[in-house]
């Protein structure tokens, strides 16, 4: 009797001893799947955008020097994409019909960057940019041509793209948020577009309290 308490006492810690290393090792429960703990250390790594050169749906060829001084909320497409991207696309102009208009062009940005250089010319962009009513300036849609600077890029953000060998693409879908100084602070579900507005409006209120 006493050896079955015993062995029971043992299970029971081991059960718990295991909870708390789940607890810690997912911060909190919340990284249930790779993607999440994924995300979880982009934010808390805050990678910088590195030194790659745009190519906007107007011609203009620029670095993220581009957009100084402002938070930059980003999204990663392809025209030819059929599935999510249209969606992405949709939701990112409804954050951007969300956030308070006084801070468009001033306090922040919207860029959408192609990880297809070859077909997404600026003249391409051009024409999918009027399908989500992006100005091309405070909310402009943008290639890397280098293929070695867009996968530094790629690779820093955490987007995985997968070519499926007849041109398109397996990849993850987010909002991407970048701040003043280049950094990635925040990564956001693109489904969620009500948070991610009210998240981005109060970084927004408080930088201009400060």
């Amino acid at each position: 009797m006493i050896k079955n308490r015993n062995n029971t006492i043992a299970s029971i810690l081991v059960i718990l001893f295991g909870i708390v290393l789940f607890y810690i090792g997912t911060d909190g429960f919340q990284a249930f799947t790779a993607e999440t703990a994924r995300v979880n250390q982009l934010i808390d790594d805050k990678p910088k955008f590195p030194d790659v050169t745009l190519e906007d749906s107007n011609g203009r060829k620029y670095s993220i020097s581009e957009f100084k001084d402002k938070y930059v909320f980003i999204t990663f497409l392809y025209t030819s994409c059929a599935t999510v991207c249209p969606q992405l696309e949709m939701n990112m102009s409804k954050v951007n019909d969300l956030l308070p208009s006084k801070h468009i062009g001033e306090d922040i940005v919207f860029l959408s960057i192609s990880f297809d250089p070859t077909r997404d010319d600026p003249e391409t962009l051009n024409k999918y940019k009027d399908a989500f009513n992006s100005d091309g300036e405070t909310w402009r849609m943008a290639r890397i041509p280098d293929q070695s600077e867009l996968d530094s890029l790629l690779k820093k953000f955490g987007v995985i793209v997968i070519p499926d060998g007849n041109g398109n693409f397996s990849h993850n879908s987010a909002f991407y948020l970048v701040d003043k100084k280049g950094r990635l602070i925040d990564v956001m579900d693109y489904q969620e577009i009500d948070e991610a507005a009210k998240k981005v409006t109060n970084i927004l209120a408080n930088e201009t309290e400060e």
